[in-house]
């Protein structure tokens, strides 16, 4: 979704990114969000990663589709497109008062190639002081689901990607992450129960960005 053009003198947007784990549901929330964003008359910005920028997108082909690389070549490559993102699409939207809406960013990274792969949380800290600057969401929608769970729902959609196919060891070792993420972070994190049905996810996740960002859904 193109961001809507903000007036002159506009407050910096916000920033909210959903993470979590395979089959969690975040590109359904992330587009849901952003039309309800947009209806209640804000510019939105809906991305993703690794994408979000011609080169991010470009680098996003080479990591879904091949591997396995070394932990930290692989994290690399993450923060690689996520600098991409974040200087092409994401800080000029913000500087203009768009709000953002990203399925996934550094988290993901720290969940998947940290607890996934081995990556020390200093390297990933490093990575993220060299790509991010000062950029942190003010918002994180964890979505929370059993790996049985949410690998049915992630298969069934037929076009799995390598990180689908790992096993569920390696996934109960990044949901596991994104929950101590959470715990670490209380006040930018919000887990949502991902079990549930769509409609109270989304509610809950409405709930989220009244509680957390003072505007009301």
């Amino acid at each position: 979704m193109a961001p809507r053009a903000a007036g002159p003198g506009t407050a910096r947007g916000r920033f909210i990114t959903l993470e979590g784990g395979e089959g969690a549901g975040k590109t359904t929330l992330a587009r849901t969000l952003a039309a309800m964003l947009a209806e209640a008359g804000l510019p939105v910005l809906r991305t993703r990663e690794p994408g979000g920028a011609p080169g991010a997108e470009a680098l996003r082909k080479l990591i879904l589709g091949q591997g396995p690389w070394d932990p930290m070549a692989e994290a690399m490559l993450h923060f690689a497109a996520r600098r991409e993102h974040v200087a092409r699409s994401l800080e000029p939207a913000l500087a203009a008062g768009v709000w953002v809406v990203c399925d996934r960013f550094a988290d993901s990274t720290l969940a998947y190639q940290g607890a996934g792969q081995g990556l020390s949380r200093d390297a990933w800290e490093r990575l993220c002081d060299l790509a991010l600057g000062s950029l942190r969401p003010d918002l994180t929608l964890m979505l929370d689901l059993p790996v049985e769970r949410g690998m049915d729902r992630a298969l069934s959609r037929g076009d799995a990607n390598r990180y689908e196919m790992q096993g569920d060891e390696f996934h109960a070792r990044v949901r596991a992450a994104f929950l101590d993420i959470a715990g670490r972070e209380p006040g930018r994190c919000a887990v949502l129960d991902a079990s549930r049905p769509v409609a109270q996810v989304l509610e809950l996740a409405r709930g989220a960005i009244h509680g957390r960002l003072g505007f009301a859904l």
